[in-house]
């Protein structure tokens, strides 16, 4: 098994804009794009991964040249995409620049936000799809295996995935450091904005026990809060339910302030000075800025965040940096374990001739001599394997040797030396 024998084909967030990849993205649904890639010349095993984000396929060809000729057409022949754009929205990996990029994806170290986990579960989805449809093999096994491998060890030797880095994460982030555990805190939906939404989204992970959804318009509360498992109010009832509340995310449209500091101070001293922890998502802003001098208030902004955010993104770019040093090391052991596979059939094509040899020359000289005990014949057995081990010791260290040069022509070398290809043999 030669490395440059792994393929992968793909296009992604970088090289191809959605309008592209929305064209190429495969059906989980339909095992034709498998039936097609294993009858495709030269291709003994196949994996497809399609994400919102990319879709590569990865294959291993006895005819690589030949393969990758057909691939592109394929990936590309249900879209718009003609032939001269093929290169401009693809890229194409092979043999150890394949093992690479593979690691690198399913670390996540290739993504949009670098170190988002989701990646590593689709490449796990691919593979499982893949197997199930009898296309992958010795080689696709062990490769995807090794994929999720190294991304775990990368997951646990750097904190890649530690900071938050997006503007909904960052906020519940922040959240976590003024309260600890959020388990029995209640949150306020001001307003129904996506990142509100989002944001949301991520403290309920976090177990909080109650969101309550305030808008100006008491319907679009009540759809909102249904989603949650919440509470719906009017804007009007803001301020009396603000005294329940742990934790609001506003992200109205309202040209004016929602919340001023004179709204809130009353509440304060209703609250005991519980913490309140306010997140602004809204432009223009909804909460009066003033806010932050009330004890125990916490206001944070859209560029509160954002600085948090850059802060971490800068965070999880030193980490990728020793992420990429795994990938460097894993990809050499990966490319060692595939020259394994490529020298093996030879060594036991090797041994193979020599325990012929050796059982015809034993026959051979038993039944010249006459008399021999069991346990001579056992002796003359054991000599000839012993002499025959040592003789292929020399030529089996030279193909295993990690050293420059064409493995091939060792190879060819080797059989052609002990006859190996010789059909007499």
């Amino acid at each position: 098994m030669q490395v440059d024998n792994i393929i992968i084909l793909g296009v992604n967030h970088k090289t191809a804009p959605v309008a592209i990849r929305e064209q190429l993205a495969f059906s989980g649904d339909s095992g034709l794009p498998f039936s097609d890639l294993m009858a495709m010349e030269g291709v003994t095993e196949c994996c497809i991964l399609s994400t919102c984000n990319r879709v590569e396929i990865i294959v291993v060809s006895r005819d690589p040249a030949r393969t990758t000729q057909l691939l592109r057409p394929f990936l590309f022949g249900k879209s718009a995409v003609n032939d001269q754009e093929f290169e401009k929205y693809s890229y194409l990996y092979q043999g150890e620049e394949a093992i690479t990029h593979l690691f690198r994806v399913g670390a996540s170290l290739d993504s949009m936000i670098v170190g988002e986990p989701q990646i590593l579960g689709q490449l796990k989805q691919a593979y499982k799809a893949s197997a199930d449809n009898n296309c992958t093999g010795a080689i696709l096994n062990r490769f995807l295996h090794k994929s999720f491998s190294v991304a775990k060890r990368i997951r646990t030797e750097t904190n890649i995935g530690g900071s938050a880095v997006s503007i909904s994460y960052a906020a519940v982030e922040l959240a976590k450091k003024i309260f600890g555990e959020l388990q029995d805190k209640t949150v306020m939906l001001v307003g129904a904005g996506e990142m509100a939404e989002l944001a949301a989204e991520h403290l309920i992970t976090q177990g909080i026990s109650q969101v309550v959804v305030v808008n100006r318009t008491f319907e679009n509360a009540v759809k909102l809060a249904r989603r949650f498992n919440g509470k719906a109010a009017g804007l009007d009832d803001l301020i009396p339910q603000l005294e329940n509340v742990d934790i609001l995310i506003s992200s109205t449209g309202a040209t004016d302030l929602v919340l001023r500091h004179e709204d809130v101070k009353p509440v304060m001293n209703r609250r005991m000075n519980r913490p309140l922890f306010l997140i602004d998502i809204a432009m223009p802003r909804d909460l009066d800025a003033k806010l932050n001098k009330l004890d125990n208030v916490y206001l944070y902004d859209i560029d509160d965040l954002t600085q948090v955010v850059d802060i971490n993104k800068a965070e999880r770019d030193k980490e990728a940096g020793r992420g990429e040093r795994i990938v460097v090391e894993e990809t050499m052991k990966f490319t060692q374990w595939l020259a394994g596979m490529e020298v093996t059939p030879t060594i036991v094509a090797l041994r193979r001739k020599a325990e012929g040899i050796c059982r015809t020359e034993i026959e051979r000289t038993a039944g010249n001599i006459k008399d021999l005990s069991p346990k001579q014949e056992k002796a003359i057995e054991k000599m000839a394997g012993a002499i025959a081990n040592k003789l292929l010791h020399d030529p089996i260290t030279y193909l295993k040797a990690d050293q420059p040069g064409d493995k091939g022509e060792k190879l060819a070398l080797i059989r052609q030396l002990f006859g190996l290809d010789d059909d007499r043999a």
